[in-house]
Formats: structure tokens, C-alpha cells, sequence
């Protein structure tokens, strides 16, 4: 996995890339992802379809950066990271998902492998600071916890009379505290 869209340094590369998902974002308002075309994504963003393509391989990828940006926005916003060892830290990041899955219904079917990558991302900086039991890898904590996190927020939301998001973001983290524990990741006699 990869980041959501990489940081640009060039001004003016940075404020297409903005134009674009600005762009497509209005055109969410109103419309289904299926039903816009990259013709009209540029005609919104005032750019050339040559253009889009200097910098999206496709419409997915917009989405997947636009979703990214937005996501890690939010955790931004309320100043959420992880250092490896912080189960108040792992609850909100977990109720991050839960409040953005919520917000942003309409662009769940597209926006899993976005969302999984920034938390991904966040776990990793985390466990690499402090880093799982012998033989587990950073990468391989990282990745099974976003999964975990996204597919319980996920189930969460297409639950009726579901619980609220502080009470599953806490039920969340005690299923998936015991994989930062190094007695979690040893082997069991069978």
C-alpha cells in the first residue's frame, strides 16, 4: 500500500491537484461517482482532459487522493496520532473512521482502500517507533489493524439501532488491543 496521493512541493501542481478534487467533490453533491466522466471533472476544475491525465491515472485515483486528503484532514483537525503504545490515541483514530464513514456515505463503495491507507500509514509510524513482538512485522500489524478498524466501522454503520461510535470505537480497540501485546503475537502450543 501506498499513500493516499503523495505531497507535492510544486505550487502550481498542488493547485490543479486541488482544482481537480474540488471539482469532483461539487460534482458528489448531485451525482453518483459511477455517472462523472473525467470529461466532466476537468470541464469543473476549469482544466483540459490532458491535464486531468498529468495527474490522476483515472478518476479512481482522484478519489483515492480526495478521500485520503479529506480523511487525514479530519484526524489533522483532531490532532489524532500514534505512537505504538496509546490505546486512547488507537480509540480515536477508530472513531475518526466511524464519524467519517458516517459523513461521507455516499462515497463508501470507493473509498475503503483510501481510508485503510491513511490509517495504515498511522499505525505503521507508530509500531515503528515502538515495534511489535519477535517475528511480526511492522508492516504486517499495521495492515491486519487498519483492515480490522475499517471492517468493524464498516459493520458498525450498516448496523440497525447501532450503538454509538465512542461505544464501538471502545469495544473496537478492546478486540484489537491483544495485537500490539507481544504475548498476543507469540506462538500457542496447539
Amino acid at each position: 500500500m501506498s499513500e493516499p496521493c503523495p505531497e507535492i512541493l510544486d505550487p502550481r501542481i498542488r493547485r490543479t491537484r486541488q482544482l481537480l478534487q474540488q471539482a469532483l467533490a461539487k460534482l458528489l453533491e448531485t451525482r453518483e461517482f459511477d455517472t462523472i466522466s473525467v470529461q466532466e471533472i476537468a470541464e469543473a476544475a476549469t482544466v483540459n482532459r490532458a491535464t486531468f491525465y498529468d495527474h490522476y491515472h483515472d478518476k479512481f485515483a482522484l478519489l483515492h487522493c480526495m478521500v485520503g486528503a479529506r480523511f487525514q484532514e479530519l484526524l489533522a483537525e483532531r490532532q489524532v496520532s500514534f505512537d505504538g503504545t496509546c490505546a486512547h490515541a488507537l480509540k480515536a483514530i477508530v472513531r475518526c473512521v466511524c464519524d467519517y464513514l458516517e459523513q461521507q456515505r455516499q462515497m463508501q463503495p470507493h473509498m475503503e482502500s483510501a481510508v485503510i491507507t491513511v490509517i495504515r500509514s498511522i499505525i505503521l509510524d507508530g509500531t515503528r517507533t515502538h515495534p511489535p513482538g519477535e517475528g511480526v512485522s511492522p508492516e504486517l500489524l499495521a495492515t491486519t489493524v487498519s483492515w480490522a478498524i475499517y471492517g468493524a466501522a464498516k459493520e458498525w454503520l450498516q448496523t440497525p439501532n447501532r450503538r454509538t461510535a465512542d461505544e464501538i470505537s471502545a469495544t473496537i480497540v478492546n478486540l484489537i488491543s491483544g495485537i500490539f501485546s507481544p504475548e498476543a503475537n507469540r506462538d500457542t502450543p496447539g
